[in-house]
C-alpha cells in the first residue's frame, strides 16, 4: 500500500520529536528520499554525504536515505512534498520541477549547454535564482550533482532526425518532451520507476537519458542503440526543509553547509568518471553507441531554438534575465 501524505508527515515529525525527547545527545535523524535505485551514483553519493554529515557533526545529525521511490513519492512531487514537510528532504532531479517552479527548468533547455563546462557555468549563474525558488518553497538547497549527457536509448539507430519520426520516446520533464515533439518523435513524459515496465510491454520505443539510467534499467534487454546526443545535462538538488534547516544549530549548519561546498566538486566529477564507466557496461552488453553526425548537430539546434525564445517568455519574469546572463557570460570565456 502507498503511503498517504499524511502518514509520511507524520512518520517525519515522529522521527524529529522521538530524537530531541532523547536530550542533547540523540541523533537527529532527517529522511531524505531519492526516486534513484540504490546502486545509481546519485544515490552513492548522497550516501556519502550522509556518512561526511554524520562523521562531521559526531553523530549529532544523520540522514536516513530512502532510495528507489519506496515511500511512494514520485519526482515531480519532491519540491512540494518537501515544502510541506511531507519528508524532511529529497535528493530531487531540478528540472522536473517546473511544475512548481519552472525557472528550474532552465539547464533541461535543449542545447543551451554542450558541456561539462558550460552546465557548470549556468548552474554558477542561476544559482542565487534557485536559492530564492528554494526560499520561496520552505527549504534550503544544499549542492547539486549534475547527470551525463542525455541521449536516446532505442531499438533502432538515430543517424538522421528522419530516424526519431513517430518514435515513442519516454522523456523526462516538459522542455525534452516538446524538443522531441518538434523532432517528429512521439514522446511521453513519464517518472523513472514507470520506465522498465513501460519499455517491456511495448509502451514506448526508447528512452531519453543517460548512460548511468540505462545500466540502472538494464536497457540493453529492450533497446540496441544508444546516440549520446548531449542534449542537456540537467542537476539532482539535494534539499532540507527549511524548518528542518532552521531546527539545527548554528554550528551543525555551518558544518553542513561546508561539506556540500567541500564535496560538490567530488561529486561532479564522479558523474563523468560514471558517465565513461557505464558507457562501456552498456558497450559490454551490446549497445550501439554513437554521437551525432555534424549534419544531425545542425538540425538537433535549430531544432532547439524555438525553445530558448519560449521559455525566456514562458517561465517567468527572471527567466529572461538569467538566460542573458548566461550567455554573455558564455560568450565572454
Amino acid at each position: 500500500m502507498k503511503p498517504t501524505r499524511s502518514h509520511l508527515a507524520a512518520l517525519c515529525t515522529a522521527a524529529v520529536l522521538g530524537a530531541n525527547a532523547l536530550g542533547a545527545q540523540a541523533a537527529t535523524q532527517l529522511m531524505i528520499v531519492t526516486p534513484w535505485p540504490e546502486g545509481n551514483f546519485q544515490v552513492k553519493t548522497l550516501n556519502q554525504f550522509a556518512e561526511a554529515v554524520k562523521q562531521a557533526t559526531d553523530g549529532e545529525v544523520e540522514l536516513d536515505i530512502h532510495s528507489g521511490g519506496d515511500l511512494g513519492l514520485k519526482g515531480p512531487e519532491l519540491l512540494s512534498a518537501v515544502r510541506d514537510g511531507i519528508v524532511q528532504g529529497a535528493d530531487m532531479l531540478l528540472t522536473q520541477q517546473v511544475g512548481e517552479a519552472p525557472l528550474l527548468g532552465i539547464e533541461s533547455v535543449p542545447y543551451l549547454t554542450r558541456n561539462a563546462d558550460d552546465a557548470a557555468l549556468l548552474r554558477d549563474t542561476a544559482w542565487p535564482y534557485y536559492e530564492a525558488i528554494a526560499a520561496e518553497y520552505n527549504q534550503k538547497f544544499l549542492y547539486t550533482v549534475p547527470w551525463p549527457g542525455q541521449g536516446v536509448f532505442t531499438q533502432a539507430p538515430v543517424a538522421t532526425v528522419e530516424d526519431l519520426q513517430g518514435v515513442k520516446l519516454r522523456t523526462v520533464d516538459k522542455n525534452g518532451t516538446e524538443f522531441f515533439k518538434a523532432l517528429g518523435a512521439s514522446p511521453i513524459q513519464m517518472p523513472w520507476g514507470e520506465v522498465v515496465p513501460a519499455l517491456a510491454s511495448g509502451a514506448i520505443d526508447g528512452v531519453t537519458t543517460s548512460t548511468p539510467s540505462g545500466v540502472d534499467g538494464s536497457f540493453w534487454e529492450f533497446t540496441d542503440y544508444f546516440n549520446k546526443l548531449d542534449w542537456q545535462l540537467a542537476p539532482d538538488v539535494v534539499s532540507l526543509n527549511l524548518d528542518v534547516w532552521n531546527s539545527l544549530t548554528d554550528e551543525q549548519q555551518q558544518t553542513i553547509e561546508s561539506l556540500a561546498q567541500e564535496m560538490e566538486p567530488e561529486f561532479q566529477q564522479i558523474s563523468q568518471d560514471e558517465d565513461k564507466r557505464n558507457a562501456q557496461i552498456l558497450a559490454d552488453h551490446g549497445i550501439h553507441i554513437s554521437a551525432p553526425s555534424d549534419e544531425l548537430s545542425r538540425q538537433l539546434t535549430e531544432a532547439a531554438q524555438p525553445q530558448w525564445q519560449q521559455f525566456r517568455e514562458s517561465a517567468g519574469p527572471q527567466a529572461d534575465e538569467l538566460m542573458t546572463r548566461y550567455l554573455e557570460a558564455r560568450d565572454a570565456k
